[in-house]
């Protein structure tokens, strides 16, 4: 899919990643970008349409496909984390509820939603925003990675079902980037790519037709560990 002349969707626009990929759709020429946020007055940036939209609110997300039944490409990149809390701990159930809610069923529920948007624009490309972590899990980042590999399997399964209607599904693997979401979290001397390095290869792999982006060393790594002994998500903090 060519990105110029498109138009896009982004969730969690607002900053971060999201607001990386929402200006680097607009410098690949798309006509037309959406950026959602929970406060549409938190998008600042020109050229773009602001547009409120709370991932786990079923109302936000009917009327965000109804007002924006243009889209031919719909990245879901919003997402939450918690801090140092382990699925053992007291609040661990809790924390994986409240995680699941916006990185699992709320990618899934954007995605019922603007998947017969995509399918009468002619398919198009719809992107989940995924992790490393959907691969591995790492010591104080236990909660997080479930919903992660969750949301893997999700994008798997809509690449299935959304396939008949010429959707291309596309998943993204990323270790740390530099945004809020990471401060305080991880040794600071880990390898972090910047938002719009990311935004870069996402737009690439959509031009390209690929169905995975592999957007950092990180995250090639730890695929390319997958053959090895022990695998790469069976290490732990004691190995």
């Amino acid at each position: 899919m060519k990105i110029k002349g498109s138009t896009a969707f982004v969730t969690g626009a607002n900053r971060g990643l999201g607001l990386a990929y929402a200006k680097a759709l607009l410098a690949a020429g798309a006509i037309k970008v959406y950026a959602s946020a929970r406060d549409p007055s938190s998008v600042t940036l020109d050229g773009v349409v602001p547009i409120k939209l709370d991932v786990t609110n079923a109302d936000d997300i009917a009327a965000a496909a109804a007002q924006c039944s243009d889209v031919d490409l719909l990245i879901n990149n919003a997402g939450i984390t918690v801090r140092g809390e382990a699925l053992l701990s007291d609040l661990g159930v809790d924390s994986l509820r409240l995680l699941m809610e916006t990185n699992v069923y709320g990618v899934l529920a954007v995605s019922r939603a603007f998947a017969p948007v995509l399918a009468r624009n002619g398919g198009g490309v719809l992107v989940n925003m995924l992790s490393v972590l959907s691969w591995i899990s790492l010591p104080g980042t236990s909660i997080y990675p479930v919903t992660k590999a969750a949301a893997w399997v999700v994008t798997n399964g809509l690449r299935n079902e959304l396939s008949r209607q010429g959707t291309l599904v596309v998943g993204v693997h990323a270790g740390l980037i530099e945004t809020d979401m990471i401060k305080g979290i991880g040794n600071a001397t880990l390898p972090r790519s910047r938002p719009e390095d990311i935004a870069k290869a996402v737009m690439k792999g959509i031009e390209a037709g690929d169905s995975e982006v592999i957007a950092d060393d990180t995250s090639r790594n730890v695929k390319a560990g997958f053959g090895k002994t022990p695998a790469a998500y069976l290490a732990t903090s004691a190995q």
